[in-house]
């Protein structure tokens, strides 16, 4: 079975990556590895980053593309594999992983959505700084370190206590 996404050269995506095993904690264990990797294939194949957080067992983003390119695929399989050759073995791989020769860290696939405008991108980046406490990593959005909340916060555009859940959204029009 093919498996086909609509890419859109120049488009702005928000992602989730899991890890194959959601108990693992390995991308916080490793977070220095998962950021040397990013900053890696970013050099390499260019994307903007307008939200990132990175939970225990699975991450979120929002990425732009160049306005001629759409290939989000081989950015995340850069990513994914990159950050798999940076950290010990130790996880359990598949028969079907193994034959082929990969590790087993990373679900196989990750989902994709193209943001159509400005609201979208809103309710996106809203649910990517609020997403470790939606899942009881912090009491509020500031207090996870892995975050590109820290970012928005430092050049003024959200307050410290900012919170989804109380309205308090980055204005549109300032990011």
């Amino acid at each position: 079975m093919e498996y086909r996404r609509t890419w859109q050269a120049g488009g702005t995506y928000f992602f989730t990556v899991n890890l194959a095993e959601r108990c693992r904690t390995l991308l916080t264990d490793h977070i220095d590895d998962l950021r040397d990797t990013v900053r890696a294939v970013k050099q390499a194949h260019p994307f903007d980053i307008l939200a990132w957080i990175v939970l225990p067992d699975h991450l979120h983003a929002i990425w732009t593309l160049p306005e001629n390119d759409g290939d989000c695929a081989t950015r995340w399989m850069l990513i994914k594999a990159g950050f798999s050759r940076r950290i010990p073995q130790g996880e359990w791989i598949r028969a079907s992983k193994r034959r082929k020769g990969e590790r087993g860290i990373w679900q196989r696939r990750f989902w994709e959505h193209l943001i159509v405008d400005e609201n979208d991108l809103q309710r996106h980046m809203d649910y990517v700084h609020f997403n470790p406490v939606k899942h009881g990593y912090a009491e509020r959005a500031s207090a996870w370190p892995y975050s590109s909340i820290h970012r928005y916060i430092r050049q003024g555009w959200m307050p410290l206590d900012w919170s989804a859940a109380a309205g308090d959204a980055i204005p549109v029009g300032e990011r």
